[in-house]
């Protein structure tokens, strides 16, 4: 469905009065909660809702299961809420791509991303990586030796990512054309599924969280490239960021946020954040996020659907500026 500039700000300017509601009523916990991805097992995203899944039982629900809903960039995960009861038992779990990215270059989503999700809580924070296996030469060290590779070498000018017109997909278009080099994308079911062929030799290179990198690249298989954020990534930090390379400007990095169905209530909605806030801050799940290259951090409702809104208006024009459209 369309969706304007001003729709989307005006629907998450209503956000913040969630964000003030308190209740005091105790509440007894959910018989079974389900957390839902649109990324299948192994990566940052089913990562990140095994642990804080483990720390909402029993106290939200008494039995909580991770549902990985794959496919379509993590369009059919968002799409599921629009069918999925309202009342606190299926929370949704999300990169910002699909709300704040998606809307710019699809005519038609399945969903709507602010009329069928209403923002919970902030998961997790994280930068991307740019990494080659295998099949580029072990003496291409940077991202601009990658890139003069590329240039050289037209018929092996591609890399992979977690979907079509997610935040890493752009990342790698960005760069290419920074420096005038022509470059296909190769769209996967999520990062993992990518960085296997990556390693398999049979794609050159995978643009995505670092965290996804980082067993690879400990065991030999995979060089990480470059990094995404303004500073070196705590995770990688021997790997310099784009803008340290001379790609100026090029700062990215994303979060994953909870979102419940859009009628859930104020009420249901502070239930839900309270829950997931005290589930990111367990030492626990700070430091199993810390092995994906996550860090743990939770928000308000108010504080999230601020978020979203800032980096649906960042990313408008650099989607503009690649020239891709999904449709």
């Amino acid at each position: 469905m369309p969706l304007s500039r001003r729709t989307v700000l005006q629907a998450t300017s209503t956000i913040p009065l969630l964000g003030a509601f308190t209740t005091s009523r105790a509440q007894s916990a959910f018989e079974q909660v389900k957390v839902v991805t649109g990324f299948p097992p192994g990566g940052t995203s089913d990562t990140i809702c095994r642990r804080v899944a483990a720390k909402l039982a029993p106290g939200y629900g008494k039995s909580v299961v991770v549902e990985n809903r794959t496919g379509a960039g993590g369009q059919i995960a968002v799409q599921s809420m629009r069918q999925s009861p309202a009342d606190g038992t299926v929370i949704l779990q999300t990169p910002m791509s699909m709300l704040g990215i998606y809307p710019h270059i699809y005519k038609k989503l399945p969903y709507d991303p602010v009329g069928d999700v209403v923002p919970t809580s902030l998961g997790a924070v994280f930068d991307f990586g740019f990494a080659v296996g295998p099949a580029v030469p072990a003496s291409v060290k940077t991202m601009e030796e990658f890139l003069a590779w590329c240039r050289a070498n037209p018929g092996q000018s591609n890399f992979g990512s977690p979907g079509a017109g997610a935040m890493p997909h752009f990342i790698g278009e960005l760069a290419a054309k920074a420096r005038g080099v022509a470059i296909k994308h190769v769209p996967y079911r999520g990062t993992q599924p990518a960085i296997l062929e990556m390693i398999g030799g049979q794609i050159p290179a995978v643009s995505g969280p670092v965290g996804e990198f980082t067993q690879h690249v400990n065991a030999g298989k995979a060089r990480l490239l470059a990094t995404t954020g303004a500073q070196r990534s705590k995770f990688a930090p021997n790997t310099p960021t784009l803008v340290e390379q001379g790609f100026k400007d090029m700062v990215f990095n994303e979060w994953f946020g909870f979102f419940l169905p859009a009628k859930a209530t104020p009420e249901v909605v502070q239930r839900a954040n309270a829950a997931l806030r005290a589930a990111l801050a367990e030492r626990e799940t700070v430091e199993g996020l810390e092995l994906m290259g996550l860090e743990s951090k939770s928000s308000t409702p108010a504080e999230l659907a601020a978020m979203l809104k800032a980096d649906f208006e960042k990313w408008g024009p650099l989607v503009k500026a690649v020239g891709f459209t999904a449709d």
